[in-house]
């Protein structure tokens, strides 16, 4: 089939996520047909180096023998069975082989199907946890969460984000929740400097947490690193100071590595670098490799005894998804895990992160367009302004970062920005090499639209494609 073909019915039939579907007719988005190592091939044959890791959930590259197998082997087995009376081999030692890995405490797994279910569910069992953990146990009605916090779409895990570009419109159906102040990001609020800031945010996460603690049922956190909001990097020492809080206080802690976990902050969990262990652990993304739908929500026997009693007490988690567990999945999980052992795929973290953090701070300096770079491991915001000294931002409807990922695609090279914050996104594998090119290309593109910006200075392009006009 043609690629006019596809992309006529791509436009009249595919409602695309996270896309304004006007200016996405217009864009020739690639339509991708096929994968190889860490690139991505389109329709038309032409390749794109997987710049954010197909949206951060790949991790050893696209079409990887040991993974291929391993779901083929399952397959000729059986493709699903469901978890609800049942139990299947896959999904056993998986759980068993993410209890092993997983920080201490954390013995039980609950199966879902992506990010935003896993976080569903650990909100469903922890405000169920306290209404059955004793017979005196307080009512509590209070989430905790971050300023600037994404974890999913779903209307629990939307009521915990504070995202409102994502999620302003659905305002009127969402829970109420406390929020602390985010510790990072280029903008301060006013009065403050970037110390006394995160001086500020401690103190608050402090008084929330001591103020409310009968009421809140726990305390959300994305360790480390605030992916959605633009690759925001905590300071070190913060998650371990709100384990310390949410533990004096006896508030329960989830941890949301839906984004960070699987080796892209350097360990194989975030929480493992404050030596943390949460009560509630989600997993997604990464989990399968970036190969099929599965998510995990770990929690620890404490929680998980609050849900036993007879079939009538009441007392049952009344809560699942068709696929849960799916064989296929849990697979490939298991495939993926055997990897990071056998390709020691963190130590090739550690060499990807030291070469992106020296790369990134070559050219820091020379770019005028550079308001803040931000890094955790394998994890980069490279957040765009219009002046570097006054921190002036871009008119949103130039869509500068738009801008960067599209001539990143004319040079091979595929990225997905959030806004302004051109996002670099390599899978835990990737070779240097490759993150020598990513680097290339990326800094190429920002370099090329800054120089348009000059040259267009009040252009506004419609459709939005810049670049394209002189190309």
């Amino acid at each position: 089939m043609n690629s006019s073909e596809l992309r006529l019915w791509d436009n009249e039939h595919v409602w695309h996520p996270f896309t304004a579907m006007q200016a996405h007719r217009t864009d020739n988005a690639p339509i991708i047909v096929a994968g190889e190592g860490f690139d991505l091939i389109d329709v038309d044959g032409r390749r794109y180096l997987d710049g954010v890791s197909s949206l951060w959930c790949n991790v050893h590259g696209h079409r990887v023998p040991q993974i291929d197998q391993a779901i083929r082997e399952q397959l000729d087995r059986i493709g699903h069975s469901t978890l609800l009376g049942l139990a299947n081999e896959s999904s056993i030692r998986l759980a068993k082989a993410l209890v092993d890995r997983a920080p201490r405490g954390l013995t039980k797994v609950f199966y879902s199907d992506s990010g935003a279910t896993a976080v569903e569910a650990a909100l469903k069992i922890a405000y169920q946890y306290h209404r059955q953990k004793s017979p005196q146990s307080e009512p509590r009605d209070l989430f905790v969460s971050l300023d600037l916090g994404y974890h999913g779409d779903t209307i629990g895990s939307v009521s915990l984000s504070s995202m409102s570009v994502f999620h302003a419109t659905y305002r009127d159906l969402l829970f109420q929740k406390l929020t602390v102040p985010a510790p990072g990001g280029l903008h301060m609020p006013a009065g403050f400097t970037r110390e006394t800031y995160l001086a500020h945010c401690f103190a608050e996460m402090e008084r929330v947490v001591a103020e409310n603690q009968r009421r809140i049922v726990a305390f959300v956190i994305e360790p480390l690193v605030q992916g959605a909001a633009g690759v925001l990097v905590h300071p070190d020492g913060y998650l371990r100071r709100v384990r310390e809080v949410t533990q004096a206080f006896n508030v329960p802690l989830i941890a949301d590595e839906v984004a960070v976990g699987f080796g892209r902050t350097g360990s194989l969990f975030a929480c493992e670098q404050e030596s943390v262990c949460p009560d509630i652990l989600c997993l997604a993304k990464g989990l399968t490799a970036g190969y099929l739908p599965l998510a995990a929500t770990l929690a620890t026997d404490e929680i998980f005894n609050a849900f036993l009693g007879d079939p009538w007490a009441g007392r049952t988690f009344y809560h699942g998804h068709t696929y849960t567990g799916n064989p296929l999945g849990c697979a490939a999980a298991l495939a993926s895990l055997e990897l990071f052992d056998t390709n020691r795929v963190l130590d090739n973290v550690a060499e990807g992160a030291q070469r992106l953090r020296t790369r990134l701070s070559e050219f820091a300096g020379r770019s005028r367009v550079i308001g803040e770079i931000r890094q955790r491991g394998l994890m980069i915001g490279i957040e765009l302004v219009k002046d570097r000294d006054s921190l002036e931002p871009f008119a949103t409807d130039m869509r500068i970062g738009h801008q960067v990922a599209l001539a990143a695609r004319l040079r091979g090279v595929f990225l997905r920005p959030i806004g302004d914050v051109v996002i670099l996104m390599p899978a835990p594998a990737m070779p240097v090499a490759l993150i020598d090119r990513l680097c290339d290309v990326t800094f190429e593109a920002i370099d090329e639209v800054a120089a348009l910006t000059e040259r267009h200075p009040h252009d506004r392009p419609s459709d939005p494609l810049l670049v394209r006009r002189e190309w």
